[in-house]
This record gives structure tokens, sequence and C-alpha cells, in this order.
């Protein structure tokens, strides 16, 4: 298994799960180079971390995607947001699009999304 350019491949894939893969409908098979391949998405990576034990660099890919939703949905909901970067416009923006704000640069990995206290 292997992380590439954005893309996750795998080969090697036993019968058994080749089939589970396959039909999640997420990755093609490739005939020329005998791998599955297919676009790396939080869901993607959860359902293969359910199947087999990931290579220590794609789980971090999986822990930091998973960061990044737990952040953008706590978020969704915050209640008072104020910007983590100064957003450059002129007029004050409503509550509603600075969380969006926020959010859009977490998702496009400008800023890494807040630290929460462990418990």
């Amino acid at each position: 298994m292997a992380l590439k350019d954005g893309h996750i491949l795998i080969k090697e894939a036993d019968n058994v799960q080749f089939q589970i893969i396959k039909s999640w409908g997420k990755m093609k098979w490739s005939r020329v180079s005998q791998t599955l391949s297919g676009v790396v998405d939080i869901e993607l990576l959860n359902k293969l971390a359910g199947l087999v034990n990931l290579p220590a660099s794609i789980e971090a890919e999986r822990k930091r995607l998973n960061r990044i939703m737990v952040a953008v949905d706590k978020e969704r909901v915050n209640e008072d947001p104020v910007p983590l970067i100064d957003p450059p416009i002129k007029v004050s923006p409503f509550k509603h699009q600075i969380r969006g704000y926020n959010m859009a640069l977490m998702v496009l990995g400008l800023i890494e999304p807040p630290v929460e206290n462990e418990r």
C-alpha cells in the first residue's frame, strides 16, 4: 500500500480484501499495474483502517484528516466564532461567514486545526 500524488495504491490484496474494497466503489482496478487505486479521502482511509493495518505514513494521514474533520465539525456549531487569521476584507463579516472562513482555512490546509485539550 502506498500514497502517491493524492492517490492510494494497493497491490497484492487477497481475494476477500479485493472484493470488499471493490464493493465500496471508491477504487478502480488496473490490469496493467495489477493495483487498486483511488483518490485519498477520509472515508476510504477509515474503511481501509477497519480492514487492514495501515502503514505508518498512511495512518498518519488518516489521523490528520480525522483531526481536520473534528475541528471543522466543532467550528460549524461554534456560537461565537473568531477568525483564525484576519480576513482580507474591509467589512465586518457575519458569524456564519467567519465559521465558513475558518472551516475553509482548515480544509484547504492553510492552517492547522486548533489543538484540543486531551482528557
